[in-house]
């Protein structure tokens, strides 16, 4: 693609930055930066960052610069989209790129102003806007511009956000901090009141990831963990089954449907019957958790299915509809 022409769209996520241009992904890196406390110097990011946590001393500090998907640490975010930009396009561009950034529907206009100024900090020539369940579902090719329904559940780290689109835009939406961080918080908690033992978030991600499930299975893993024994402080280790993890993630799952469940409540019937008809596609990290399809089924009494590329597509939707601005030109926002 000629230099001169690099239209590109970023997912810029709670846990992970997502770069893509055209329908090819660019970058996919953790969103963290690893900083120097007194100087507020940042000498690591993404994945280099990620590999520092817990490993660093008290002059280094590991940093989550959004949370809940907006932004946090303005500046560190800034520096943090200008080096993942500059790591795709190069340090010496002389035609700036357009940009496309990614935003949670449902955010006051201050927090949309903070990533627009974040994107132009980053030195391109425009930067758009556009809400996260529309990247996706025009990253997943869903049709949504006919007059017809479509629905779509964003399962993010920091955010769920369930939307209802037709004619290139939101019908309705919803948002909740409910997400994929809240998951691992229920299991760390479940740990330590079934068990008497304290583990970390990151511990509790890996055993989510391994043997996690939203709903019973007829075969069951298991996996053994080393925590820290909450009376004694030593080291104990615990056997934990995909039946204990789908105990300990039934209340904030409940809470994930209650979120569709609004949506749909608010939807008019026209458009409810459409979706009836195609499902809820459901995108996301957390989309990844076994049988979240088959509880979110059967929760809503409406077919959910899992996208392809669920953890890129609202990325490669940003880049597509970069490239079709006159399009969704009506969705498409400044700052």
């Amino acid at each position: 693609m000629p230099l001169f022409s690099r239209e590109i769209g970023i997912d810029l996520g709670t846990l992970n930055l997502v770069i893509a241009e055209g329908r090819q992904l660019l970058l996919q890196e953790p969103t963290l930066a690893a900083i120097i406390v007194e100087e507020m110097k940042m000498v690591e990011w993404g994945q280099a960052a990620k590999d520092m946590v817990g490993r660093v001393p008290e002059s280094i500090e590991v940093v989550q610069p959004l949370r809940n998907g907006v932004i946090a640490e303005y500046e560190i975010t800034e520096n943090l989209l200008r080096f993942s930009i500059q790591k795709v396009c190069g340090t010496m561009l002389i035609f700036r790129p357009r940009i496309l950034i990614t935003i949670p529907c449902g955010i006051t206009s201050v927090e949309r102003r903070a990533v627009h100024e974040v994107g132009l900090g980053t030195n391109s020539r425009e930067v758009l806007l556009i809400e996260q369940p529309l990247a996706a579902a025009i990253g997943v090719d869903l049709p949504i511009s006919t007059p017809s329904g479509n629905m779509i559940l964003c399962l993010g780290a920091g955010l769920t956000q369930a939307a209802v689109m037709a004619m290139n835009g939101l019908v309705t939406s919803e948002s909740s901090q409910t997400a994929g961080l809240k998951l691992d918080e229920a299991i760390q908690s479940y740990v330590r009141k079934k068990y008497g033992v304290i583990i970390g978030l990151p511990t509790a991600e890996q055993i989510k990831i391994r043997i996690g499930s939203a709903v019973h299975v007829e075969q069951p893993q298991q996996m053994e963990i080393q925590g820290q024994d909450q009376v004694s402080g030593l080291p104990k280790p615990v056997m934990l089954t995909t039946d204990d993890i789908v105990d300990a993630l039934q209340d904030p799952l409940n809470e994930i449907a209650g979120i569709a469940r609004k949506v749909l409540e608010k939807t008019p019937p026209e458009l409810i019957s459409d979706i009836i008809d195609r499902g809820v596609a459901l995108c996301g990290g957390t989309s990844l958790l076994r049988g979240i399809d088959k509880f979110l089924t059967k929760s809503l009494g409406i077919p959910a299915y899992m996208v392809d590329e669920p953890t890129i597509c609202t990325a490669l939707g940003a880049a597509k509809a970069i490239t079709m601005r006159e399009v969704y030109k009506r969705s498409l926002l400044q700052g």
